[in-house]
């Protein structure tokens, strides 16, 4: 397979996946605010909204859940910080918003691991 094509098949996969998980959060009662935002310092996948509260998702796809874990950087972790920064700044209540940062793993038969505060450990 061609690298243009792996490419595709890989963003398409990533779509679906981002899509499953807003799906599963509608479904516990939140609200999509935004999907694959982009700040000066980067992309959130999902940011979704309960109440008060924003969550901040980042959507791992891959073959199994270790493998989607893997995916999650210290780097990425923090680009990850400083754009919600930059989204909270449009808040009414600023960087005071009650916010958590969550984890959505994916596997290859499409089952969904939420993993909550996940940036907290």
């Amino acid at each position: 397979m061609n690298r243009r094509l792996r490419g595709k098949i890989s963003y398409l996969a990533g779509l679906a996946a981002e899509e499953s998980v807003a799906r599963r959060y509608g479904e516990a009662g939140h609200r999509v605010a935004a999907r694959r935002w982009r700040g000066a310092s980067g992309e959130i996948d999902l940011i979704l909204r309960k109440g008060t509260e924003l969550i901040f998702v980042e959507v791992k796809h891959s073959s199994s859940f270790a493998r989607a874990a893997e995916r999650v950087t210290r780097r990425q972790m923090e680009r990850v910080y400083t754009a919600a920064s930059e989204f909270l700044a449009g808040e009414p209540r600023g960087l005071d918003t009650p916010s958590r940062f969550d984890v959505a793993l994916v596997d290859g038969t499409g089952q969904i691991d939420i993993l909550e505060n996940a940036y907290a450990a």
